[in-house]
């Protein structure tokens, strides 16, 4: 999968997905839907980033914490 200048392998994935209490081998048919889900995710994320600096003319840091604010946890770490 690549994500702009990050490739994330399905074996990163796979690490996410134990880091997470899965099994330390995953099924490789839930490693390619974890993969699905999580690009289709942050693309929307992106997307949704993107039409709020269209207001402004750039994309800055504050369109993506506007988009993630009423998300508590991710805001918070975030804001870390």
């Amino acid at each position: 999968m690549r994500c702009g200048y990050f490739m994330m392998t399905r074996e990163t994935v796979a690490y996410m997905m134990y880091g997470f209490g899965d099994a330390k081998e995953p099924d490789p048919d839930s490693i390619a839907l974890m993969e699905d889900m999580l690009v289709e995710y942050l693309t929307n994320v992106a997307h949704r980033s993107m039409e709020v600096a269209e207001r402004r003319g750039r994309m800055q840091t504050e369109d993506l914490l506007y988009v993630i604010r009423n998300d508590r946890k991710k805001f918070a770490r975030v804001d870390e």
